[in-house]
């Protein structure tokens, strides 16, 4: 291995850390406000691209799909008017979620018949936002006072509905989209896309964003203290569903922002999103699913060996990648004390 290649490697360790960090970013907010591991991070990931490809003239895209509504829409617009019946005892509630249904229909028939570029964009960040809290609230907030391993199971079955689900609505097809930057900047004798400048952007912006919130905000200290304590923040007048639904949203967004950003990069299809998640549970894993900067690191590392398998071993990169959780898992386990199982 020559110079040349080692840095062609790191700036591919560079772009995919990058993309395992927000994931990691996402997966530990959610685990530290509710204890759920956010399996279908990914499918929620490649929803927002997955729907932009409907909002783009049959000439970029390809594909004559104007005027065709995206199933994400349905798909979100359906839980929202489920989750206002199943709070119909609180009228005003509910009339707002109703409205939400009809506004992501309206979103969404608009950016089918034809909406500028820039537009399209945040249309379908907006149309696939609502899946997240909605999934919270209709398949984890039943199940009050679960253990981990239950809330994992609802996640992983949440993962496989929408993984189906995204192939009946965009079917098995990989997608070219526009890249917002086009081109390359050489950095020495490398060339990195323009592109993947605006996702280590967002990245820092997730990173010092979550840390500002979180220090200096009412909110971000009232979801610290669910964390914490989830029945010692109830008896202080915080809502554990709230908090819930808050960690949930900010969740989808940066998922949303994040594969938007990476559609250019990775041409998105609708399987791709479980490995894209995987991997950044293994970065969060590697931080504990606690702190936010040693999910970052993992992620850097994650990246950093799965470029280095690609080069040596590309046909087992990705068990190499996972196997990674089997030495970290082996740690923790010494370390935790043991708990004798209760009745």
């Amino acid at each position: 291995m020559d110079w040349t290649i080692a840095a062609f490697l790191a700036a591919d360790a560079v772009q995919n850390g990058t993309i395992y960090a927000l994931l990691a970013l996402a997966l530990v907010l959610v685990f530290a406000v509710t204890r759920v591991i956010l399996v279908p991070i990914g499918e929620l990931l490649v929803f927002a691209p997955l729907t932009y490809v409907f909002f783009l003239p049959s000439g970029i895209s390809g594909l004559p799909l104007q005027g065709v509504i995206p199933g994400t829409a349905w798909l979100s617009a359906g839980m929202l008017a489920v989750w206002a019946a199943l709070d119909r005892a609180a009228p005003r509630r509910a009339g707002v979620l109703l409205g939400g249904a009809l506004a992501v229909l309206g979103l969404a028939w608009w950016g089918a018949h034809g909406v500028p570029l820039w537009l399209g964009w945040i249309l379908a960040v907006l149309i696939v936002f609502p899946i997240g809290p909605a999934s919270y609230r209709l398949f984890f907030e039943p199940a009050k006072n679960a253990s981990v391993l239950t809330y994992l199971i609802i996640a992983v079955g949440l993962h496989f509905a929408y993984q189906g689900l995204g192939l009946v609505f965009f079917g098995p097809e990989q997608y070219r989209l526009p890249a917002i930057l086009p081109g390359q900047t050489p950095i020495g004798s490398v060339p990195i896309n323009n592109q993947a400048f605006l996702v280590y952007g967002f990245a820092l912006f997730c990173m010092l964003g979550l840390y500002g919130f979180f220090t200096r905000s009412l909110y971000g200290k009232a979801l610290r203290a669910c964390a914490v304590n989830r029945l010692g923040a109830r008896l202080l007048g915080i809502s554990p569903a709230q908090a819930g639904y808050v960690s949930f949203g900010i969740a989808t967004l940066i998922a949303c922002v994040a594969g938007m950003l990476l559609a250019p990069l990775i041409q998105p299809a609708y399987f791709q999103g479980f490995l894209l998640g995987l991997k950044g549970f293994v970065a969060g894993i590697l931080g504990g699913l606690i702190s936010y900067p040693l999910a970052v690191i993992g992620a850097i590392v994650v990246g950093g060996l799965e470029a280095w398998a690609s080069f040596q071993a590309s046909a087992f990169k990705d068990a190499i990648v996972f196997a990674l959780l089997l030495p970290i898992l082996f740690w923790r386990s010494l370390r935790s004390p043991e708990v004798e199982e209760e009745e």
